[in-house]
């Protein structure tokens, strides 16, 4: 990720610190990211579960993150090394991000499970796209969890495949995102 990208997420994370005092908030520390590649040679399968976000009801934003270097279930350790190394580029571009604000109004104090869509821009291998990322959204007494499932075209971030293995990895790569927030209180 840019430099510059990188402090705009830290700078737009710390607002939801800031901001107000009275305002309540919701953080997911530990959020669980799946993809899938579903090639004709190969499926590649990872997960990881160190996604943070975090949700500020009031203006409906939402962001979250995650570190490249933290997936891991791949086939064998040279498949995880080469996907994290010569694709994602993770030491060049340490997080993927998702930076935007829901579009529905949602009721955030009351229970009930919601259809949502957020829309803003997800920032993987350096390359930013602004996307609109359907899920559920499921509001409880003490918490909110959020499911969502979407596809990512490798070519809408600057990852490229080598036509040697353009058999063993898909052009879309299948993503899942659950995420368990509580609720907070600015400092």
């Amino acid at each position: 990720m840019a430099w510059w990208r990188y402090l705009f997420l830290i700078g737009f994370l710390f607002s939801f610190y800031t901001n107000s005092f009275s305002q309540n908030y919701w953080v997911c520390e530990h959020g669980l990211v799946f993809f899938e590649s579903e090639a004709p040679l190969e499926n590649i399968k990872a997960q990881s579960n160190k996604m943070r976000g975090i949700i500020r009801p009031a203006t409906k934003e939402f962001a979250c993150t995650v570190d490249i270097s933290t997936f891991e279930g791949f086939n064998s350790e040279v498949q995880q090394t080469h996907f994290l190394e010569n694709y994602l580029e993770w030491k060049k571009y340490p997080q993927a991000t998702f930076i935007g604000k829901f579009i529905e109004d949602i009721p955030f104090d009351t229970p009930g499970t919601y259809s949502v869509r957020a829309k803003g821009d997800l920032t993987v291998h350096g390359e930013s796209k602004e996307r609109i990322i359907r899920g559920t959204l499921v509001v409880k007494k003490n918490g909110m969890h959020i499911e969502s499932e979407f596809s990512i075209p490798v070519s809408d971030h600057g990852i490229t495949i080598p036509k040697i293995v353009q058999q063993k990895i898909s052009d879309d790569i299948q993503v899942k995102v659950i995420m368990d927030f509580n609720l907070s209180r600015q400092p």
